[in-house]
Parts: structure tokens; C-alpha cells; sequence
């Protein structure tokens, strides 16, 4: 049994149209689990669209614009990010490597990089940028890495449990694993509820709050650093807002974005987190 009571019912707002539940997990305190979840085999459904734009490099319409935009602001970040963890440039694995941005800027900056992305035209737009990706974490089961980063990736991944144990492989003893997921206690989520677009069900397959974070991951590794991610509040209210209203812009979308971050910082609940830890 994974789950008991229901958190809250919503819907893929982006592709199918279809009804699920968040509830909570019976044994990790503030873990929320998509249900009815989708057959291993089915998940790749939900995530063949153009507007899901990790997957691509698009830059049509609003949203993708702004999108794109932040994203070259935040892969610098990222960059000087795993350098002051790693107090040096090292061996660095990005899990759900999408298009390979950030792979192909860490290795500008001297990095060595390896990469694993399950899509296939995401991985073929990484080869054209010279970033080869690997499908499946079973490709480094002998390697290590100073540096593992999941950037927005947890949330996907099926089997939570069995990837955790791997991450404790994957990460040289002192070296940085890096996670960032949406944070289900934010403002801005519990403003748009079931609307809230980063519950993306059901290719978001957990939710995560802070303690539910740290809890999946104590005993390998201790929690540094947990850090904001200030942009994500915007964009995601757009998004909420587009589908509970049908506009393509809000301001008030804006507004709530600007509170969420004002009541972050004296919560501590931003609209998502970094989370950064070292491997014991």
C-alpha cells in the first residue's frame, strides 16, 4: 500500500484532459502519490505535445518565450551552482538531461559531463548540440561523480525508491547530489489548488514538500543547503492561471507569483527548491 487519504483531486490540464488524485503516502510523511498512475509503458503518452517544452527548444507563444528566456538565466546559475559545491570542476551526471542546455554549458566551463534522458527527440536535439545521452541509469552502474543533478526530474521518475538507492551509488563519498522539485506548501499552490500547474498529472508522479525531501534521502547523504528558485513562482502562476481561466497572460498571475515569493521568505515555502546534499 503506498497511499491513503486524498490531498486533492485534479487534472492533466496540458494533453488529455483525464481526472486524478494526489494522496498521501502511507509511510513518508507529506509525500503526495499521483493515482490511478499510469502503466510504465503508457507515461510516454502524456508527454508527447509541443507545449511541453522541456522536451523541446520551442519558443512559440508567451509562455515558451518566457520560459526559454529564464532558462538561460538559470542554467548559468546551475553552473556556478555545482561549481561552489564541488569547490572545483570535477565529473558531473545530469539525470533527465532534456535538450542538454545545461550539460553543454557546464562542459564549456571544464566540466566532465555524462547525461541520461529516456526521450528520444529530447536526447536527439542534446546530439545535435555535441551532448550524448544516455537512456537508462543502468549505463553507469560502475561510474561515480562528484556532482549528480536532477533539475525538475524527481518528480517523474517511477520507481522513487529503487532511483534513491542508485543515487547513493552514483555520488563518489563527499561528492554533491543536487535535486530540484516543485514544492506543494508554497503559496501560490495552495492559492491555485487543483489548478496549480506543478502538479502536472500525471507525468508528475510524487509532490514534495521540504520534510518529505530530506526524509527520502537521510541516511546516505545530509542537507546542506536548500535554496529558492524565484522564477518558478512566475511561470508556474501563468501556467495556473491559463488553465483555470483560458487567459494566455494574467496579472494577477503576476501578483501572486511577486506573494508567494514575499511569504517564502519569511515561510521558507518558495514555489520550488534546490536542495543540496553531500554524500556521507
Amino acid at each position: 500500500m503506498e497511499h491513503s487519504g486524498i490531498f486533492i483531486s485534479t487534472k492533466d490540464f496540458l494533453i488529455t484532459g483525464e481526472s486524478f488524485q494526489l494522496r498521501e503516502h502511507e509511510y513518508i510523511k507529506e509525500l503526495l502519490v499521483t493515482f490511478p498512475r499510469p502503466q510504465e509503458q503508457e507515461l510516454s503518452k502524456y508527454y508527447e505535445s509541443e507545449e511541453y517544452i522541456s522536451h523541446t527548444d520551442s519558443k512559440s507563444g508567451f509562455l515558451a518565450k518566457i520560459y526559454q528566456l529564464v532558462k538561460k538565466w538559470s542554467l548559468q546559475k546551475k553552473v556556478a551552482l555545482i561549481h561552489k559545491q564541488n569547490g572545483n570542476v570535477g565529473t558531473l551526471l545530469d539525470i533527465g538531461a532534456g535538450t542538454g542546455d545545461f550539460l553543454k554549458i557546464a562542459k564549456g566551463h571544464g566540466w566532465k559531463v555524462e547525461g541520461m534522458e529516456p526521450n528520444g527527440h529530447a536526447a536527439d536535439l542534446a546530439k545535435a548540440k555535441g551532448i550524448d545521452l544516455k537512456n537508462s541509469l543502468k549505463n553507469f552502474s560502475d561510474q561515480n561523480f562528484d556532482v549528480v543533478t536532477l533539475w525538475h526530474v524527481l518528480e517523474h521518475i517511477p520507481d522513487l525508491e529503487k532511483t534513491v538507492s542508485s543515487l547513493s551509488k552514483l555520488v563518489k563519498k563527499g561528492g554533491s547530489l543536487i535535486i530540484a522539485v516543485p514544492n506543494y506548501k508554497s503559496y501560490d499552490a495552495r492559492f491555485y489548488g487543483a489548478y496549480w500547474a506543478a502538479f502536472d498529472v500525471p507525468r508528475h508522479l510524487w509532490h514534495f514538500s521540504r520534510n518529505s525531501i530530506e526524509h527520502l534521502l537521510t541516511g546516505n547523504f545530509t542537507l546542506e543547503n536548500v535554496r529558492p528558485m524565484i522564477f518558478d513562482s512566475f511561470y508556474v502562476s501563468l501556467l495556473s492561471e491559463k488553465y483555470k481561466t483560458g487567459r494566455k497572460f494574467s496579472f494577477r498571475a503576476i501578483a501572486i507569483g511577486l506573494l508567494s515569493n514575499l511569504k517564502g521568505f519569511s515561510s521558507k515555502e518558495y514555489s520550488s527548491h534546490i536542495y543540496c546534499f553531500r554524500k556521507l
